[in-house]
């Protein structure tokens, strides 16, 4: 027998789940597996022209059993035998309409192959309209329901999400009986306990993203929601008042999921939450740090003790919510709603001709010409970075402006647009990559400067997702614009590890996160100073960017 207890955490992103098998006692990751959503891959259910990216449920079931699978076939019997808890993160805010029994209308055959019955993914922005009536609502009622969301409420979130799909297909309209989130769904699919009033409900996701505040006995009333859309009529008394915090235990494996993974029905089953609240989790967040989950968008995640909160509203950011983060303390969130994202459209651009006009070549075999095609646009942004290192910070006029998918904070609003300025016939690929390096930076410092401004002290950044690990020029620009050391986590999927630690906490393996934390944390990969003189700079650069930037809201979005 062995007295060690393993968990596993699960992390559902944008474009893949992925498993890690961790020792509970150590922090090891004794195995992982990642797999692509099959339908997402192949660019099923979404319309990115009209802001529309939709995940159908059968990718969630497939992929969290294909990666659970593949996890546990890479372990011993031991460390099979000795799995005592499961929890989630999940992207969010990704929610879906159900029926009466919890399930996605998805999986119904009468909805299957209708995105509005699918999960609408965080980047979604149809729901534009929704959010600017909330908004509105919220400023004339009694009560401002988004006052712990920063005082404006996003596109990308539940309500307005919900809003909009059932104002615009009425044929939902017939079995739509509550929502769920995707962080509150998968681990009440595999406890079995789905029905909408008996699930569990996570305090993260309902705080930063559905207006829940126990202020006002859980989520707004039933007057101010059927404002924003009639059609929510009924909705919020099938739901929820209740809300639970990270490593609260839900139930166990049920016996069909139990039979489908391999494993035993006493596996504890914890309470889900957001990715990026767990990635803080797993990279060590204490007060007085800011962690940086930074990939395709950028979260922000802080947390505070209820002393130095009190009475303190934080406007324009993702919200502050109690026990979001850590149970005991007030959790904060921000984020930029492109990162990495805005990397991978500069690379399209550039991949253009390649993949237009490369691909009808008639003078080298098909096969070859494949492997040229895949091999050119593989290394495009390797290049574009290994020459922007070399160019120094002052020589280049380019400025950009971050807001490619709209802003997140501070102070959202999805209308914005993109901007890139200075350019002329010097202009080169290396130098507009290096601006859009820069400009993604600034996004970040315009974050931090509102959370000092508002009172809170950050003497520590930490970084983690693939691009803190995989791009050191990224890392060292954000540092120079910041003027702030960052640490790097060494856990390569820390948002997994954050969900380990959760569900070692439902185990009952420890009492606290913070215990956990402090055995299963993995400490740092690398850190990153900054140049003081480089920093000089870009203050100066920087000042441009606030000004670029309060251009183009105003003058050419007619604010």
């Amino acid at each position: 027998m062995t007295d060690k207890k393993y968990v596993i955490g699960l992390d559902f992103g944008s474009d893949s789940g992925r498993a890690i098998v961790v020792n509970a006692m150590t922090g090891d990751v004794m195995a992982s597996a990642v797999k692509y959503y099959p339908r997402w891959k192949d660019g099923l259910y979404c319309d990115p022209s009209n802001n529309q990216y939709r995940h159908h449920p059968l990718d969630y079931i497939e992929t969290l059993e294909q990666t659970i699978k593949e996890s546990l076939a890479q372990c011993s019997t031991e460390v099979v035998n000795h799995i005592v808890g499961i929890a989630f993160d999940t992207t969010g805010s990704t929610p879906v309409l159900t029926d009466e029994t919890g399930t996605p209308l998805a999986l119904l055959p009468e909805y299957a192959e209708n995105p509005n019955a699918m999960f609408v993914l965080w980047k979604d922005h149809t729901a534009i309209q929704e959010a600017a009536k909330i908004n509105q609502l919220a400023k004339q009622w009694d009560i401002d329901y988004t006052a712990y969301e920063g005082g404006i409420y996003d596109s990308e979130w539940v309500w307005a999400k919900m809003a909009h799909l059932l104002r615009v297909d009425k044929d939902l309209h017939k079995k739509a009986y509550a929502w769920i989130e995707l962080c509150d769904w998968l681990p009440a699919l595999i406890s079995g306990k789905t029905k909408p009033e008996e699930v569990y409900r996570n305090r993260c996701a309902a705080g930063h993203k559905a207006m829940w505040s126990a202020e006002w006995d859980g989520l707004p009333p039933e007057e101010f929601l059927t404002a924003i859309e009639p059609s929510l009529a009924g909705f919020r008394e099938h739901l929820y008042q209740n809300t639970y915090t990270g490593g609260t235990k839900i139930g166990e494996l049920n016996q069909e999921w139990a039979e489908r993974f391999g494993l035993s029905t006493s596996v504890s089953i914890s309470v889900g939450a957001l990715d990026c609240h767990t990635g803080a989790v797993g990279a060590g967040i204490k007060p007085r740090t800011l962690v940086r989950v930074i990939g395709t968008s950028t979260c922000d995640i802080m947390v505070s003790s209820y002393e130095e909160m009190e009475n303190k509203l934080i406007p324009g950011i993702c919200g502050q919510v109690d026990g979001s983060v850590l149970p005991g303390m007030i959790g904060m969130e921000a984020g930029q709603s492109s990162f990495g994202d805005i990397y991978a459209w500069f690379k399209r651009v550039l991949a253009w001709p390649i993949e237009n006009i490369l691909a009808q070549s008639t003078l080298i075999d098909e096969e070859t010409k494949k492997k040229l095609i895949e091999e050119t646009i593989d290394h495009i942004l390797p290049a574009l970075t290994k020459e922007a290192e070399q160019i120094p910070v002052n020589q280049s006029s380019i400025l950009a402006v971050d807001w490619m998918n709209g802003r997140r904070t501070p102070d959202a609003d999805p209308l914005v647009k993109g901007s890139i300025t200075g350019l002329n016939l010097a202009s080169s690929a290396p130098l507009i990559f290096k601006a859009l390096v820069e400009a993604t930076a600034f996004g970040s410092k315009a974050i931090i400067d509102r959370f000092l401004k508002n009172g809170q002290t950050i003497e520590s950044v930490i970084g983690i997702g693939g691009i803190a690990l995989k791009s050191p020029f990224i890392m060292q620009t954000l540092a120079d614009v910041l003027n702030m050391p960052i640490q790097v986590s060494k856990a390569e999927q820390a948002c997994a590890l954050g969900s380990a630690i959760f569900a070692a906490v439902g185990a009952g393996i420890y009492q606290t996160v913070e215990e956990a934390q402090e055995k299963m944390n993995q400490g740092f990969a690398k850190e990153y100073y900054p140049n003081p003189e480089k920093h000089l700079i870009y203050q100066k650069i920087y000042e441009k960017y606030l000004q670029l930037g309060a251009f183009t809201d105003k003058e050419l979005f007619n604010k």
